[in-house]
């Protein structure tokens, strides 16, 4: 009978071993000499981070977490009392610290390395992290100011330049023989500022300002609240700007004369904004348009009840062919090209992001940067033919949930939130069906593909699938989280309560660190490690 209860317990402890989860490892901890309500973490190759509160900052090692130097602002910059705002540009080593004083408002630049002020100065007003772009290029400062646009030099503060003829903030830009042709936009928080503002693209040379052509823009441009990407993209093709956005918008380089463009009005209000926030965005609702040679595929919907897909001559801008309507489609997420056909993913998850503030029973205001993934319906699976734009097929599989999906060699791997599929282009025929019950990770909310594996990001862990027969490789169960990162091989969750687990891509294991309700957590650029930022302490841990 002994012996009995003793092997049941070397199962049970067995057991115990088998599913228990291990830490992260902590490189190092640093506990500050004061609170923590900034934070900006630089690349491991840089070597230093900082952590600061409205009245003392910190630079540290991002190798052992030392002290580099320590700091309260009125030694750093004396003309300031407080601090309400602190903005870095990590391309200058640089710091704003602000100073709001209703029209008054002090600004001083620093060093980040060194702890010391560059310059300060009460000329420019309304500045915030908004409508401050550094043009690394010239190691300066674009600053949009209600009258006119500002250039200084980083290092001394001295204006170089100012222009009234272009309104609005400098957006992304692209630079040739310091010249700028750059996108104009007004953020959220300063539409009052720039009042009349008209959409601009412009070619701005950076020696004098001058305001060399301007054109004006289909869409609306805008920064991501709370990660900051820009949603549109901007890039130069030998002499032709293109401005991908809503579509496509092209540029002579040199004259400012207008191409082509397949770009259509679109707003994306397919969320209801939470309540309390004070800024928020839906971003993904349309798939981006599809280069292939000389074809340009291109999603227009403009029109609320109907949807098209479009297909160009990349050259010449010649219109080839209109596919029949989307019907009723708020959003399509998704857009991929397999041999002769388009895949088009209706409906699914789409980003939100939004900065919500909060009042607790006691009157206390805190402010949450919230990133999530909302379903948007109707859902749905549709293929076009690449010849004329004919419908080739149509899935009703996926007409009660799809997730996400992605387009790879002959086949549509897709997430219904309960099962993953893989569907031949070229008729719709699926080749497998995969439900998710044996992944134990709860309802499928996101997939992507990894290496020769579908990963899927699940309300409670994550789970990988051989692409090619569906087959289950490998999951992870972890606790109801969210996906807040992925860097090369390691992947993210976050809870509510700011626990986050890092997921090893290549057979789903994990490590986990339990942190402080309210922690700010950042991925570093390489995957290598994750930076805790909670109260007054900094914790280095690694995601291997």
């Amino acid at each position: 009978m002994k012996k009995s209860i003793f092997i049941h317990s070397l199962l049970a402890m067995s057991a115990l071993t088998c599913f228990a989860q291990e830490d992260m490892t902590t490189v190092w901890e640093q506990r500050l000499e004061h609170s923590i309500a900034y934070s900006g973490t630089g690349l491991e190759e840089r070597g230093y981070s900082y952590a600061a509160s409205d009245k003392e900052m910190t630079v540290f090692s991002n190798k052992d977490g030392h002290t580099i130097w320590s700091k309260p602002f009125k030694e750093i910059a004396p003309n300031l009392r407080k601090i309400d705002e602190l903005i870095p540009f990590w391309e200058s080593n640089t710091v704003f610290l602000f100073e709001r004083k209703m029209g008054k408002d002090q600004v001083a630049c620093i060093d980040i390395e060194k702890g010391t002020v560059l310059w300060t100065t009460d000329k420019y007003q309304n500045l915030s992290e908004d409508n401050v772009v550094y043009i690394a290029e010239k190691e300066g400062f674009a600053l949009s100011l209600k009258e006119s646009l500002v250039f200084i030099k980083a290092r001394t503060g001295e204006e170089l330049w100012s222009t009234s003829k272009f309104k609005g903030v400098v957006g992304k830009y692209v630079y040739r023989d310091n010249q700028i042709v750059t996108v104009n936009f007004v953020p959220g928080g300063l539409a009052a500022l720039f009042s009349g503002f008209k959409n601009q693209i412009a070619k701005i040379d950076l020696n004098n300002g001058d305001v060399l052509w301007e054109q004006t823009y289909v869409g609306r441009a805008e920064r991501k609240v709370v990660t900051r990407e820009f949603v549109f993209d901007l890039d130069l093709k030998d002499d032709m700007v293109v401005l991908k956005m809503n579509g496509i918008q092209t540029y002579d380089w040199k004259t400012g004369a207008k191409l082509w463009a397949a770009a259509f009005d679109f707003t994306a209000d397919v969320v209801g904004s939470p309540a309390g926030a004070t800024a928020f965005g839906i971003y993904g609702a349309v798939a981006e348009p599809i280069w292939d040679g000389d074809d340009v595929y291109v999603l227009d919907m403009s029109n609320k009840k109907s949807q098209y897909v479009k297909k160009y001559d990349r050259n010449t801008g010649k219109l080839l062919w209109t596919s029949p309507e989307i019907k009723g489609a708020r959003a399509i997420p998704a857009m991929g090209l397999a041999g002769d056909k388009i895949i088009l993913q209706i409906g699914g998850t789409v980003e939100c992001q939004a900065i919500i503030r909060k009042k607790d029973s006691e009157g206390n205001i805190t402010i949450e940067r919230k990133v999530w993934w909302p379903d948007v319906k109707p859902w749905g699976l549709k293929a076009i033919n690449t010849n004329d734009g004919s419908v080739a097929w149509e899935s009703e599989r996926f007409k009660k949930g799809i997730s996400n999906s992605f387009t790879v060699g002959d086949n549509a791997i897709v997430c219904s939130g309960k099962a993953i599929y893989s569907l031949k282009v070229a008729d719709g025929t699926e080749v497998y069906e995969v439900e998710l019950k044996d992944d134990d990770i709860g309802r499928g909310e996101q997939l992507m593909l990894y290496e020769d594996k579908a990963i899927v990001i699940g309300s409670k862990g994550v789970s990988s699938h051989n692409v090619s027969d569906g087959k289950l490789v490998a999951s992870g169960r972890y606790k109801s989280s969210a996906l807040e990162d992925s860097k090369g091989d390691y992947l993210i969750m976050k809870t509510e309560g700011a626990d986050i687990a890092s997921f090893y891509l290549k057979d789903c294991t994990y490590k986990k660190f339990n942190a402080r309700k309210g922690a700010t957590t950042t991925l570093t650029e390489e995957g290598d490690y994750v930076y805790v930022y909670e109260k007054k302490t900094v914790t280095k841990v690694a995601t291997k």
